[in-house]
């Protein structure tokens, strides 16, 4: 099994849709107390406790507690995972900024933020060696007040931050 590279057909077919997130980017967010879409093999641990995939466990069917992060399998699940940890209210997704899809549109409007990464993240293979650019922006949705003030005054990634009024308006 290999993590997706920009070079992988578009269907992904028998691939893994697993890409480890540098740590350079997880350094810069806080702790966390769960990562719902984890993997049993990672390079390191991301949050205090891990749902793991490989393992059996499903993250979206089990219930989560704390300031979770994930980097969910990219795929048409993507939406399912944020509408979970939409309604948790206390997270933040690294996804790919496709705004484009229905759960972009539908996540630029929920999310208390969106962060646009600047560049493109270089994802982590399971041999450890980082991967080629994702050949696609990332951005990561932000999901509770505690955690968008952190943004706003704390983190200290390159990027853009956009803030979603009450009303379902970016600004």
């Amino acid at each position: 099994m290999k993590s997706f590279t920009s070079c992988d057909s578009v269907t992904h077919e028998g691939e893994s849709n697993i890409w480890f997130t540098p740590k350079s980017i997880l350094d810069k967010l806080g702790s966390f107390d769960l990562d719902p879409c984890s993997s049993s093999f990672r390079p390191f641990d991301i949050a205090n406790r891990h749902y793991c995939l490989d393992r059996g466990h499903d993250g979206l069917q089990f219930s989560w507690e704390g300031r979770v992060f994930m980097n969910p399998p990219y795929g048409k699940s993507t939406g399912a995972w944020l509408d979970k940890l939409c309604k948790h209210n206390n997270g933040i997704a690294l996804v790919f900024a496709s705004f484009e899809t229905s759960w972009g549109q539908r996540h630029l409007r929920l999310a208390d933020g969106v962060f646009i990464i600047k560049g493109r993240v270089s994802f982590i293979r399971e041999d450890l060696s980082k991967s080629n650019n994702a050949g696609k922006g990332s951005c990561l949705f932000i999901y509770g007040r505690e955690n968008l003030f952190f943004f706003e005054n704390e983190c200290k990634l390159n990027g853009v931050l956009l803030k979603v009024n009450e009303g379902g308006h970016v600004s």
